[in-house]
């Protein structure tokens, strides 16, 4: 069913959503929705940095241990 709305029912919905909630609130409403995606890229980033920092730490031990063992 949603397959078929096409670029018409999106203008309509649009222009729906203006008409309830006016210009200033969905101004707000995404700049609010840009914050949440920066913070979430920013956490994203900060994960794989943790993950990388935790393998280069890892990598780091494991030569040592072989060395031992030899």
């Amino acid at each position: 069913m949603l397959n078929n709305i096409g670029l018409p029912g999106l203008l309509l919905i649009a222009v729906v959503v203006l008409v309830l909630f006016g210009r200033g609130k969905i101004s707000s409403l995404m700049g609010e929705v840009g914050k949440g995606i920066t913070a979430f890229k920013r956490g994203v980033d900060d994960g794989k940095k943790e993950l990388d920092d935790s393998f280069a730490d890892a990598r780091d031990v494991t030569p040592d241990a072989k060395k031992d063992n030899v």
